[in-house]
């Protein structure tokens, strides 16, 4: 395993009374792409939304334990939980971008931490289209509503808005589950370009998406961790008869 980006020690999660996420530790590797796996209802969004506190939005939820993004605990007390998602890109599920033009969806985040020039938020627009393989399709539209593109650009938009503020970390949700399937293999293509640059962890319920794009797998089962390690030895040499039951088709 490469050096760890984000380690998780002793993570428990309730919902009210629901004990969500069961005394999960585990590290996720720096500039590899890594895939959280198990059946629904499992904890996957859960685990996932915990790393950037968005969980924080869900009332009545009970968080203990750490999640460390290098030496910082993000459940630390007097932590900006502002800077903590900056430094996140998150895409959800469905694609969400925000009731503005295409360009301002881009530039939003960049406004709010403070970037004014317009020549800067030109060219930074520009890339982060580019690296998401858009610009070519909106740049003779960038003051359309970005409500116009289809989902799979509007997806590819999300992804331009999450990369403009710089973050170290991509966190998705099945991003592909509401694109059709050329829609869904371009999104696949750019985090597979991305990650050389950043480390990324995405929730999939499509084991043939984990093994087409992960490095680094992590498998739960009824909110405990049961196995993680590097994708070839998850897929092909499992070490808990549960995990080959899953990557099997057994369940799920």
């Amino acid at each position: 395993m490469s050096k760890p980006h984000i380690s998780i020690q002793k993570l428990n999660v309730f919902y009210e009374d629901d004990h969500v996420l069961k005394d999960i530790t585990l590290n996720i590797p720096e500039k590899q792409i890594t895939a959280i796996i198990g059946p629904s209802g499992c904890g996957k969004t859960t685990l996932l939304r915990s790393i950037n506190r968005l969980i924080d939005l869900i009332e009545g939820v009970k968080v203990a334990g750490k999640v460390l993004v290098g030496d910082t605990n993000v459940f630390d007390n007097g932590i900006d939980v502002t800077d903590i998602r900056k430094k996140m890109g998150f895409i959800a599920q469905m694609p969400n971008p925000l009731p503005m033009s295409i360009y301002d969806n881009v530039a939003y985040g960049l406004r709010i931490h403070g970037v004014k020039d317009r020549k800067k938020l030109d060219q930074i627009v520009e890339g982060c289209l580019r690296t998401a393989s858009l610009w070519n399709e909106v740049q003779n539209r960038l003051n359309e509503p970005a409500s116009k593109l289809s989902a799979g650009q509007q997806q590819r938009l999300c992804l331009a808005r999450a990369l403009a503020v710089e973050p170290e970390v991509l966190l998705c949700d099945e991003p592909t589950s509401a694109l059709d399937p050329i829609s869904a293999r371009n999104i696949e293509e750019q985090l597979l370009a991305l990650r050389k640059d950043y480390t990324i962890v995405f929730v999939t319920h499509v084991l043939r998406q984990a093994k087409r794009l992960a490095d680094y797998v992590i498998f739960l089962f009824l909110g405990e961790l049961i196995e993680q390690g590097p994708a070839e030895t998850v897929f092909n040499k499992p070490s808990d008869p549960r995990t080959k039951a899953y990557v099997e088709g057994v369940f799920g």
